[in-house]
């Protein structure tokens, strides 16, 4: 993983326009073949993958029992295999579904060490450069498509904001065997495409209010990161921690809702991931914690965080690195709601009047 080579804001521009790439080494890829692959996935999965055409995309998340996020998963098929991209070590994901395999006919195998994924945008010269290097099994190029554009069917979008920033995010990724990775090098080299590193695509993703694997802790729920609008098919059936998420959608709140960070850009100083959120004028009362934070080439230095329900949304806050730190450490931020205060509930269900009163015995 190469955060970048030499100069992170000329890299964003370029990667915004679609005209260099990131080489995701960092992600590991899982294959599954066999007849059942799809059916058997989707009964472990938040989305619905059941019905995958060949060449289609989808993301879906992995639950525990209690509904907290486990895995974050990038799925493709090309009509006899589904791939499956993660952002870390494959191994582990690998070992998890090969042990849930039951009578099913699935083949699970990490071809981390065979194939790497390439990040970019379906804008400029990197989509031509790199067509001819992507790897076609069964005649179908594996580029994954990010659903985060939209809704996708199925889901349930929490933010309000009318111009989400997310429709103008045309993130792909492709799969590029050994020869594929080689022969990229050599358009580097020639000066065909530019290379960028993963400051430039943090930032971009922050910019669009897209959550990653690098956004969760243990208790971490879809609806806190509005991820039901692209992971999370809400009528698919069952699924592990699929009650949860039923329960919190319908009946209750997330506990903890995602906002957009604008950061004091006076200060030289980034905040990292598990630095503090509080209110302004309660500075020593944590109210949250930051889970990305990059410098915009645009908009400067932004975060996204996790803040308590309870928090209001015009309040003002201040960003400090976890424990007691000095003053002079503390960043000013502006927060953009993402996911409301009221988000969840959406069914009415009336009230039980109880009749509270004891008969009389006779």
């Amino acid at each position: 993983m190469t955060e970048h080579h030499g100069d992170p804001f000329r890299e964003q521009r370029a990667l915004a326009r679609g005209d260099a790439f990131v080489a995701r080494t960092e992600c590991g890829i899982v294959r599954l073949s066999g007849r059942d692959r799809l059916t058997w996935l989707d009964s472990l999965v938040s989305q619905d993958v059941a019905h995958l055409a060949p060449g289609d995309s989808a993301e879906t998340l992995l639950l525990d029992p209690n509904g907290r996020i486990e895995r974050v998963i990038r799925v493709l098929d090309d009509g006899t295999n589904t791939w499956l991209l993660v952002d870390d070590d494959a191994s582990g994901v690998a070992a998890w579904l090969d042990r849930m395999v039951f009578r099913r006919d699935v083949d699970v195998a990490d071809v981390s060490a065979e194939f790497t994924p390439v990040g970019f945008f379906d804008a400029g010269r990197a989509v031509t450069a790199l067509a001819p290097l992507v790897a076609t099994p069964n005649a179908r190029a594996l580029i994954w498509n990010d659903p985060w554009s939209s809704v996708s069917e199925g889901g349930w979008q929490y933010a309000t904001e009318p111009d989400h920033p997310a429709a103008e995010w045309t993130y792909r990724e492709a799969i590029l065997d050994t020869a594929g990775v080689t022969r990229l090098a050599a358009l580097v080299s020639q000066g065909d495409i530019t290379p960028a590193g993963t400051l430039a695509l943090t930032a971009l993703r922050v910019s669009a209010w897209r959550p990653a694997l690098a956004d969760i802790d243990d208790t971490s729920l879809p609806h806190e990161f509005d991820w039901l609008r692209s992971a999370v098919h809400l009528s698919k059936g069952c699924y592990r921690g699929q009650e949860t998420v039923a329960k919190v959608h319908n009946l209750g709140h997330p506990p903890r809702r995602l906002v957009a960070l604008d950061l004091d850009g006076s200060d030289t100083t980034l905040p990292e991931p598990g630095w503090s959120v509080a209110l302004a004028d309660e500075p020593d009362k944590p109210v949250g914690h930051v889970t990305s934070a990059a410098r915009h080439y645009e908009e400067g230095p932004v975060a996204l965080a996790l803040v308590k329900r309870s928090v209001p949304a015009d309040a003002a806050l201040i960003v400090r690195p976890a424990g007691d730190a000095p003053a002079t450490g503390w960043v000013a931020a502006r927060q953009t709601t993402i996911v409301p205060s009221d988000a969840g509930k959406t069914l009415d269900v009336p009230r039980i009047r109880r009749d509270r009163t004891r008969p009389t015995r006779s």
